[in-house]
């Protein structure tokens, strides 16, 4: 049987014979629905018959094809072979498969394989937790009756419409067999057992023919109220029903809904309270949550989830305890109060979960939920935080390959939320480098810390990291595709913005390269020429901030070198080639920007360069352009209404501290307090005065239109 599964499922089409599937599923469908008593007890061939009956039911290339065949082909396709197999086999499937077959393999996996017997019982009354997690259908192909569960689910997809009632006639059967009274372990107990574990399993068909608010309030409920010791058996599957039906559950249930499962969460028996862990993440989890509905049960919820995790042993069981406190601190407000006790509790687990990535992995998000749920108030957890922070992200860890992704989302989380940037936090920047000289599978979560530990280290970061941010721009720029550039090199504009005369000799290997950028060909690729425009930005905005370091870049021997590995031919000097390059690109590039690219090119009429003359009228007319066009002082994303809180210091409170600091720094930004048609009136009498008749020349040249617009836009009369 091992072998004729692996078969079928590598070879899903020579399988397909008819020589070899009908003989192979009927002799497994037979084993399944009557085996002999000597296979009943042989559980591990009755799981392969099921794997085998569950892979040929749910194989795609089975299915038979909706498109017909092209006629008059020469020869037959491998294609059309493939679909003439599928139409052959769909017909062996329905011919094995009649409808009564269909129902009694139904009513056998529920009424046979899905009660639980003896064994189990012994089993789940020795270790509750152990017993819960073999039961999981994360590990269905190990154990008979997951196994069981796994076909029923795969056959009820493909006759839903067959099955449903019948389905519910069991369930009715059941209920009415075993009132909710019941105390003793009886075979209609067990039955009821099976059919609710069936119901669970297929809600998204059974909705139709089932009110869950009925059977609520009707039997699981009162079922709930009973605490005698065997019902245990039925309080587990009540929590999984309440978890799988999660989306038929309406407003005027979810209350009654939660209450249920916090208190099968306080049950006595471990795999109820598991079982009743999980359900509870996925109501968390769900769109239509109702944080109202259940705000008052946190407290209890909290305490529970505490007591339980101290009381498991098996990881998983931890893994799945610390899901539910991941999802509830990024789901609900109240956190603060219970604040010192989720710290002792991530305290305890990190301790306990040495060597455990997995464990690791989800308090590395939990961790990450709890810092965004303080917010302002999360350096409070720094004691506990920042060591697990600071293991996370040394790639010379053992477990380094496993954690680096979280990790570095708590990072960024961690520096987004932290009211001011604080000396552990600083020391650890250099680790940044270390990851990405290694490779750049994080870039995107590296770009938002670069970006942090500019916008809240300051000067203090850049004095003390300044050959580090450095060598990262470095290796990032020049490395990376041009998705990769179009991440850094906002950043790299912000460092510019906020450290105009400091950063630019700091980085000039960098912007050495951006400059190769904007004089290398963009062949129309959207992304290329993106990238070339925001480099572009970069330039402009130095040659505005920091006019003699970009006179000095450009002037360097080494550019010109740089320039001419690379195939860059320059005809006038560089920087009359970046202006072209300016005047190219002003469409493709945000307002801020335009007016960055306006500046720049006032500042260009101020050379003694002969050739300015003969751009005289592309530049006024960019510049025309822009000052009619209007600049916002916001970027787009910052325009889009939530920029009532300038000026607005009580909104300014509500306010993540980097989203606060990055504010400010752009409405303190130059080029957009910078007066552009200032600068054109000054700097064109500059113009004049530098090369006399020829300007006037040059005027002249302009269009009479054109003039006219640039004599409005400069107010001239």
């Amino acid at each position: 049987m091992k072998v004729l599964v692996a078969i079928q499922q590598r070879h899903p089409y020579s399988f397909g014979d008819i020589c070899v599937l009908q003989p192979v599923l009927n002799f497994c469908l037979n084993k399944i629905t009557d085996p002999e008593p000597d296979i009943l007890s042989f559980e591990q061939f009755l799981i392969k018959c099921m794997v085998m009956a569950k892979s040929v039911f749910e194989c795609k290339e089975y299915k038979p094809s909706v498109t017909g065949r092209v006629m008059d082909e020469n020869g037959v396709t491998l294609e059309q072979m493939k679909k003439n197999i599928s139409n052959a086999v769909a017909g062996v499937l329905t011919r094995l498969l009649p409808n009564e077959r269909i129902v009694l393999l139904c009513n056998v996996l529920i009424r046979r394989y899905f009660v639980l017997t003896t064994s189990d019982l012994e089993e789940w009354y020795e270790n509750p937790e152990v017993f819960h997690h073999e039961q999981d259908m994360v590990q269905w192909t190990e154990k008979l009756r997951p196994c069981a569960e796994a076909l029923y689910i795969v056959l009820f997809e493909n006759h839903s419409q067959l099955l449903a009632p019948i389905v519910v006639s069991i369930l009715q059967e059941a209920m009415n067999g075993c009132p909710t009274s019941t105390t003793e372990i009886t075979p209609g107990l067990l039955l009821k057992d099976a059919a609710y574990g069936a119901a669970a399993y297929v809600y998204y068909d059974l909705s139709n023919y089932l009110s869950f608010r009925d059977w609520f309030n009707g039997a699981l409920s009162l079922e709930l109220s009973n605490d005698h010791p065997n019902m245990r058996i039925i309080h587990r599957k009540v929590a999984l029903i309440l978890g799988q039906w999660v989306s038929e559950i309406k407003d005027d249930t979810k209350r009654a809904v939660y209450c249920a499962l916090i208190r099968l969460l306080q049950d006595k028996d471990l795999s109820v309270r598991l079982a009743a862990c999980r359900s509870l993440c996925l109501h968390v989890e769900d769109a239509n949550f109702s944080e109202r509905d259940f705000s008052d049960l946190l407290p209890v919820c909290w305490d529970s989830c505490f007591k339980l995790v101290k009381e498991v042993q098996e990881f998983d069981s931890k893994v799945q305890v610390l899901n539910l406190i991941s999802v509830l601190l990024g789901h609900v407000n109240e956190v603060i109060p219970y604040a010192s006790n989720l710290m002792q509790f991530f305290q305890l687990v990190w301790e306990e979960s040495s060597g455990e990535s997995l464990l690791w992995i989800q308090l590395l998000i939990a961790l990450r939920n709890f810092v965004i749920a303080l917010g302002y108030q999360s350096p409070s957890c720094y004691s506990m935080l920042l060591p697990i922070l600071q293991k996370g992200i040394d790639i010379n860890g053992p477990d380094e390959l496993n954690l680096l992704e979280d990790s570095m989302l708590l990072w960024e989380a961690t520096l987004s939320h932290v009211p001011a940037m604080v000396p552990q936090l600083l020391a650890y920047f250099p680790c940044l480098l270390e990851i990405l000289e290694r490779n750049f599978d994080h870039l995107q979560v590296a770009v938002d810390i670069i970006e942090d530990y500019i916008i809240l280290g300051g000067r203090e970061f850049l004095s003390m990291h300044s050959s580090s941010v450095a060598k990262l721009l470095d290796l990032i720029v020049g490395n990376v595709n041009d998705r990769g550039l179009l991440s850094i090199l906002p950043i790299i504009d912000i460092l510019i913005l906020c450290f105009p005369m400091e950063v630019p000799p700091l980085i000039s290997s960098t912007l050495q390269k951006l400059v190769v950028i904007c004089l290398s060909g963009d062949d129309g690729d959207p992304f290329k020429t993106a990238v070339k425009a925001s480099s572009a930005a970069i330039i402009a905005r130095i040659l505005v901030m920091n006019t003699n370091y970009l006179a000095q870049l450009t002037s360097e021997p080494s550019l010109s070198s740089v320039l001419q590995q690379t195939g860059v031919a320059i005809e006038d000097n560089i920087l009359l080639s970046l202006v072209d390059v300016w005047l190219d690109k002003v469409d493709n590039v945000s307002l801020p920007h335009k007016k960055a690219f306006g500046l720049a090119l006032s500042i260009i009429l101020t050379l003694r360069l002969p050739q300015v003359l003969d751009k005289l009228d592309q530049i006024l007319s960019v510049c025309t352009s822009v000052i009619l066009g209007g600049t916002d002082d916001l970027t787009e994303e910052e325009s889009s209404g939530d920029n009532m809180s300038y000026g607005r210091s009580h909104d300014e409170d509500l306010l993540p501290s980097k989203e606060l600091r990055r504010r400010q720094i752009k409405v303190s930004d130059p080029i957009n307090r910078l007066s552009l048609e200032n600068s054109v009136r000054d700097n064109l009498q500059t113009c004049a005065a530098l090369h006399g008749e020829s300007f006037n020349s040059a005027i002249a040249k302009i269009h009479p239109a054109a003039f006219a617009q640039l004599k409005q836009a400069l107010k001239m009369p």
